[in-house]
């Protein structure tokens, strides 16, 4: 029997787990060069806004060990533009599109995804919860539960289409955030976000970034990821799309492993714009290797037991 990877995630059909996460694909023109789209799971665009925006001024990027810092800032053209400009070349493409969203209050959640509704090629909804509320004193969304709940609340409200939260590892209790999300009625959880983090230059004493602090990703935060995700999928029944450090199949399969529906890889891509076909194929080796007919045989199948 051939082995079978493919998946459904939220309602999302897709030929394989594996995706490319957003923020590292750009609008999907640029890796597209490097990468064939139409083998991937889905592409998982960078963060769209209800308008367009500039993002953070510069140094933005630093390297860490094992990783990376960011402080880009969720520079990003505007919904109209996005739909109008980018979409007709995603669906060129023989792929599942994903659009993360974001806002500054919880109105511009709910107006952002209820713009998508209806637009021919765009297949889910991942919302970046990890944004400051601007009504609230700049606190994240989704470091608080009470506005979790209602930025997911006004999303499901707002859009036909399925919605994907994506979960911030800067809390104390990441299960209790899933929980909410699966009561307010999100279809699936992209667990994690980048976790906060700092450089400093020990030169010029100065921060690295000009933001100061920024997002910390890459294999160093992978051991965290895997945590975050082998609890949230204790947590809830809906889907997990793990993320964070992935760079091999082997650390796609720990993921799985823990419970993972699916993954996406992301600080890889700037590597190896080809990470993710790489997995793929790694990914297919494994299960073949090991008699596997179906990519379930491994899901959430780590063995705590001693």
């Amino acid at each position: 029997m051939k082995t079978d990877i493919s998946t459904n995630i939220a309602g999302i059909s897709l030929r394989n787990p594996v995706m490319l996460a957003s923020g590292t694909a750009g609008y999907g023109e640029d890796i597209s060069k490097y990468c064939d789209l139409n083998r991937v799971g889905a592409i998982i665009v960078k963060g769209i806004a209800l308008k367009p925006t500039n993002g953070n001024p510069p140094v933005r990027i630093c390297e860490t060990p094992s990783g990376m810092l960011n402080a880009i800032g969720l520079p990003n053209i505007g919904v109209d533009s996005f739909i109008k400009d980018k979409v007709p070349f995603l669906r060129k493409f023989d792929t599942r599109v994903i659009v993360n969203i974001f806002g500054s209050t919880i109105e511009d959640y709910g107006e952002v995804a209820s713009r998508f509704n209806g637009v021919e090629g765009v297949d889910g909804l991942e919302v970046n919860i990890s944004c400051p509320n601007v009504k609230e004193g700049g606190i994240a969304f989704g470091t608080d539960l009470e506005a979790t709940r209602l930025v997911v609340r006004t999303v499901r409200g707002s859009t036909t289409l399925p919605i994907i939260i994506k979960l911030s590892p800067n809390v104390t209790d990441i299960a209790s955030f899933a929980r909410v999300c699966e009561e307010e009625g999100a279809d699936a959880l992209s667990v994690i976000n980048t976790l906060l983090g700092m450089s400093i230059d020990t030169e010029t004493w100065r921060p690295r970034l000009g933001n100061i602090t920024g997002g910390l990703s890459g294999p160093a935060i992978r051991p965290v990821a895997l945590r975050m995700v082998w609890q949230v999928c204790n947590a809830v029944k809906i889907p997990v799309i793990g993320m964070g450090g992935i760079v091999t199949s082997n650390d796609a399969v720990e993921f799985f492993l823990a419970g993972a529906s699916g993954v996406a890889v992301g600080t890889a891509n700037f590597i190896n714009p080809a990470a993710s076909l790489e997995i793929i194929t790694g990914l297919m080796a494994y299960l073949e290797a090991r008699g596997l007919n179906n990519i379930t045989e491994i899901i959430g199948k780590v063995r705590v037991a001693f």
